[in-house]
């Protein structure tokens, strides 16, 4: 009979650390802004986000914008630094370098290097240099826009990229079945695991990300081997950002800000 009661309950121990365990969060303001896609804030607090295919930036009473329609569509904007905003269009083969104002610093038509580039994948990197994923030889580069040189620095990738995320010193990657590598400027790659069947995904660190499925948001830590689900008011929404212990809820009537302590 005893040992019946320790299999129960040992059964019921498992169970119970087998569920996901419970962020909660605590709102911190919200935005209305009409918008086609949420970016992010930078450090200085301004809102990025895209409407018409148009780049808008605003804090406050100060509002700044930018198109460019001899390229077409966006395909991604990088943020990180905002002195020299990055705007990638994949269709055309190019990058568009803007200042803290919006206004163009630079153009990069990589069709027109010597080096065969057609670029995936771009962010900006350390040195005055972009990260550049050449689809042609399925490799990973650094671009200097200074210096107009490119230079490969990874070996080629086994598989196509489903998602991809850049800092200044890395630049991470999932595959198409959901494989989790990081490459640093040195051309270092590193095997972080295999992430969970997602929606839409956001890495944090080295060994953190918070992902969506079926509009359920969940934080998981690879390194203590830990998966919790954010509890949200939201039932649905458009997209999530995560920038020092502030997750930003996109949804149809505008942006919720939340504060949440990570684990």
């Amino acid at each position: 009979m005893k040992k019946l009661f320790l299999f129960f309950s040992l059964l019921s121990l498992s169970f119970v650390f087998g569920q996901n365990q419970q962020i909660f969060v605590k709102k911190l303001d919200s935005l209305d802004i009409k918008a086609d896609n949420y970016l992010g804030q930078d450090q200085f607090d301004f809102y990025y986000y895209i409407r018409n295919n148009t780049l808008f930036k605003f804090k406050d009473a100060q509002s700044f914008e930018y198109k460019n329609t001899s390229f077409g569509e966006i395909t991604k904007i990088d943020i990180q630094n905002p002195l020299k905003i990055t705007l990638f269009y994949e269709n055309f083969n190019a990058v568009v370098l803007l200042d803290n104002h919006l206004n163009e610093i630079q153009q990069l038509n990589f069709s027109e290097n010597k080096n065969s580039i057609l670029a995936s994948a771009t962010g900006i990197a350390a040195h005055n240099q972009l990260w550049i994923y050449n689809s042609l030889n399925q490799q990973l580069g650094l671009f200097n826009y200074l210096k107009n040189e490119y230079k490969t620095i990874s070996t080629a990738f086994a598989e196509n990229i489903k998602y991809y995320q850049t800092d200044f010193n890395s630049f991470y990657w999932i595959d198409n079945k959901n494989n989790w590598y990081t490459c640093d400027i040195f051309g270092r790659i590193k095997t972080k695991g295999k992430i969970p069947d997602f929606d839409a995904i956001e890495i944090i660190n080295e060994h953190q990300f918070i992902y969506s499925k079926n509009n359920k948001l969940f934080l998981e830590d690879f390194e203590k081997k830990q998966k919790h689900e954010i509890e949200l008011s939201e039932k649905t929404f458009k997209k999530f950002y995560y920038k020092d212990q502030i997750l930003s809820i996109f949804t149809s009537k505008g942006i919720m800000n939340y504060k949440i302590t990570t684990p």
